[in-house]
C-alpha cells in the first residue's frame, strides 16, 4: 500500500463519517461533544486529513448508533477494493 492508497482510505472513511453524522441529524459540534473529541477534529476527520485512533472510531460509531467492524480483506491486484 502506498501513500495514495492510504489517502483513498482516509477519504472513504471521511465520507462515511460525514454521511452517518448527517443521517443522524447531528452537527459536528454535537457529535464532537457526545464522542468527547474537539469539533475541529470532527471537521478534520470529515475532510480526510486526520487519522483517528481505534478508540475515536469506537466513540464516533457508538455516538452515531453504528456498529464498528474492522476487517482485513485481500485486495485485488492493482489496488484497493471498492
Amino acid at each position: 500500500m502506498d501513500d495514495n492508497d492510504f489517502n483513498k482510505l482516509c477519504l472513504q472513511l471521511a465520507g462515511q463519517i460525514k454521511a452517518a453524522r448527517q443521517q443522524a441529524k447531528l452537527s459536528q459540534e454535537s457529535l464532537a461533544l457526545a464522542a468527547e473529541v474537539d469539533r475541529t477534529y470532527v471537521s478534520q476527520l470529515e475532510r480526510g486529513i486526520a487519522n483517528p485512533s481505534l478508540l475515536i472510531l469506537y466513540r464516533l460509531a457508538k455516538t452515531l448508533g453504528l456498529e464498528l467492524k474492522i476487517s482485513f480483506i485481500s485486495a485485488p491486484e492493482g489496488g484497493l477494493p471498492s
